[in-house]
């Protein structure tokens, strides 16, 4: 039994190509193999199809809330990817500080440094005379 859902992924695939940027998913899904590709697939359709597809929260609203809870977790590779997609769905950099700040508040001042790190590192690699 497959529970792979071809148009789930296809929404998926669109809205992390949108997020994300077309570049770093297909390279993404170029690299994956027998043994990660069924992650990567049930990932784009579970994540970006089903929760990304609905349209009850924005896109940029639901950057804002990744950023904080995955800022709470510490997962600071996929904080600073999602910081990058954060801005192409319209978070500004006033907005991605007030989000660091909770972050900060909520679970510790180290963690909001290492936010703040790299904000700064992906603010730098979009506008390095920033």
């Amino acid at each position: 039994m497959s529970t792979f859902d071809e148009d789930l992924f296809l929404k998926g695939l669109e809205q992390r190509k949108a997020t994300l940027g077309a570049e770093y998913v297909e390279k993404n899904l170029a690299a994956a193999d027998d043994f990660s590709l069924p992650f990567q697939e049930a990932m784009t359709a579970w994540c970006w199809g089903f929760g990304w597809g609905d349209d009850t929260i924005d896109a940029k609203t639901r950057s804002m809330m990744n950023l904080s809870m995955i800022g709470a977790l510490g997962k600071m590779s996929e904080w600073e990817l999602h910081c990058r997609g954060a801005i192409s769905n319209g978070v500004s950099k006033e907005e991605i500080r007030a989000i660091i700040h909770v972050i900060a508040i909520y679970c510790g001042v180290p963690q909001g440094l290492e936010c703040f790190r790299v904000a700064r590192k992906v603010f730098e690699a979009l506008d390095p005379t920033d």
